[in-house]
């Protein structure tokens, strides 16, 4: 019996300490950057319409699929009339939304409504026949499903840019005095992030962000701005546990830098942001500035 609960207690010490390591900084061992699925799953805001005219219209046993995925024959609105030729790539998207739109924090509404539409990435085809009009292509890379109605576009290659070294994470960085943002949304309508998570944040290239930078995130302390309630005054004060002789404002308190993200994607007035590290969960509503 003893012996049990001895490797028991080294199992779970063992578990934390993988745990532990798994959420440390790691030093990276050359250069790395985000893989293919990051990448090109990521999706994007725009504010800007993004071209429609061609269309993934069906697919093969459409008399009982509803979607298609990678393997699959699908159906274009495209063909020979359109110039399309066997070998063509191209990237298929459609509009997404929170199916419930409640808001996680005051303001997401008006901010995500500035930044324009959310676009889901549902993976890649290529043509393997052309007909006068339609062209039939494989699924060659799914993000998740296809659907009728899923607009298709030529397939242009995303930047994979290099990772910085995750060990220099500052949990205590000072401001760095550049563009000040919200984390507004995520993929998937997710509103809690971590490391591997995308958010979507209202900063792009009309303020200069590119491809490759890096955004740090952080907190003020007693924020009421979240949709879960919190008791007034936390930051100093909590009723039964205690408060200080004297009232800190957000303004008195140190902020919490909770992680970091590279830049992945960039629209006019959103830039898609790739999570690379959290010391703790990240919230929309949660602000971001240009390290």
């Amino acid at each position: 019996m003893r012996a049990n609960l001895a490797a028991l207690g080294l199992s779970i010490f063992l578990g934390t300490a993988v745990c532990s390591a798994q959420n440390a900084p790691q030093p990276s061992g050359g250069v790395v950057q985000p893989g293919y699925s990051p990448v090109n799953c990521s999706g994007f805001v725009t504010d800007q319409k993004v071209p429609d005219e061609i269309r993934l219209v069906s697919g093969e046993q459409s008399n009982y699929k509803i979607t298609f995925a990678r393997g699959d024959y699908v159906y274009l609105n495209r063909g020979q009339d359109k110039g399309v030729r066997v070998g063509d790539r191209f990237a298929v998207m459609r509009p997404d939304r929170d199916p419930l739109e409640v808001p996680w924090f005051k303001w997401q509404e008006k901010l995500l409504k500035a930044m324009g539409s959310i676009y889901l990435d549902a993976g890649q085809v290529r043509v393997v026949n052309v007909q006068p009009k339609v062209a039939v292509a494989e699924v060659i890379f799914s993000c998740g499903y296809m659907q009728r109605g899923d607009i298709v576009r030529p397939y242009v290659e995303r930047p994979a840019p290099p990772f910085k070294d995750a060990s220099t994470f500052d949990h205590f960085a000072p401001v760095s005095g550049k563009p000040v943002a919200m984390v507004v949304a995520g993929r998937d309508y997710g509103q809690l992030y971590g490391s591997g998570t995308t958010v979507y944040v209202n900063l792009g290239a009309a303020q200069n962000v590119k491809v490759g930078d890096y955004f740090r995130v952080f907190r003020y302390q007693g924020t009421l701005a979240e949709t879960a309630p919190n008791t007034k005054d936390f930051q100093y004060k909590l009723y039964g546990f205690g408060s200080s002789p004297t009232v800190y404002t957000w303004k008195d308190l140190p902020r919490e830098v909770l992680g970091e993200g590279i830049v992945l994607n960039v629209s006019r007035n959103s830039s898609t942001v790739l999570l690379t590290f959290s010391s703790a969960d990240i919230y929309a509503g949660d602000y971001v500035e240009l390290e």
